[in-house]
């Protein structure tokens, strides 16, 4: 009788060899469905690393690189602005600017400080405008005026308007306002002294300046 076999069982459960049963601890549900995944996971990444290897040895790029015309920016069009069929035309060039000794400046003062129109007539003399009419604002205009100068030209003063307004800030320019050829200054409450010479040079170089063109987009 086996050693293995309990007392009282006699020879028909005796259990017979030098091996016994081993017991097993079951399986966790959670552990096997965690290797699962992790297999997945590496599986996947090994493909796309096997993916990326064979399209960098055999040459191949980006989605954008391959569609990227050969010929650079050299072949861009440009964009379709509205103007296809047309002639393309360059931005007008200012018109030039009268000489301040073709244009007879009116000075009026329009403020309670007395003297103003003068020594204002007297700077613009020294710039080498005209000289005409020096004194108080008429009473359509006088203390009526907020800015620092209010400017009325004839029909085709456009350029003199714009020279006289070069010689101060903060001015309000109105052509159209008489029939004769001279630019009427009228000082305002803002007024406090004409711009310096340099100051008036870069304002009418601005003036004259060509305008700049804008650049034209390109689709690529």
């Amino acid at each position: 009788m086996s050693m293995l076999t309990p007392p009282g069982m006699g020879g028909k459960y005796r259990i017979t060899g030098s091996r016994f049963p081993h017991m097993r601890r079951p399986r966790s549900r959670r552990r096997i469905v965690l290797a699962a995944v992790t297999a997945t996971v590496v599986l996947g990444l090994g493909g796309w690393g096997t993916i990326q290897l064979v399209d960098v040895f055999s040459g191949g790029g980006s989605t954008e690189t391959r569609a990227a015309p050969k010929g650079g920016e050299g072949d861009c069009k440009p964009a379709d602005d509205g103007t296809a069929g047309r002639a393309a035309t360059a931005p007008a060039a200012p018109k030039p600017l009268p000489k301040p000794s073709d244009i007879t400046v009116n000075v009026y003062n329009a403020t309670p400080r007395g003297g103003l129109a003068k020594t204002t007539a007297d700077e613009l003399a020294k710039r080498g405008f005209k000289i005409g009419k020096v004194g108080n604002a008429p009473a359509a205009y006088d203390k009526k005026v907020a800015k620092a100068g209010l400017l009325l030209g004839g029909p085709d003063s456009e350029g003199a308007l714009k020279l006289v307004g070069a010689q101060l800030t903060d001015t309000e320019a109105k052509a159209g306002r008489h029939d004769d050829a001279d630019i009427d200054l009228i000082l305002g409450t803002a007024f406090k002294q004409l711009s310096s010479p340099a100051d008036a040079e870069r304002a009418v170089a601005e003036l004259t300046a060509p305008p700049k063109p804008s650049p034209s987009a390109r689709k690529c």
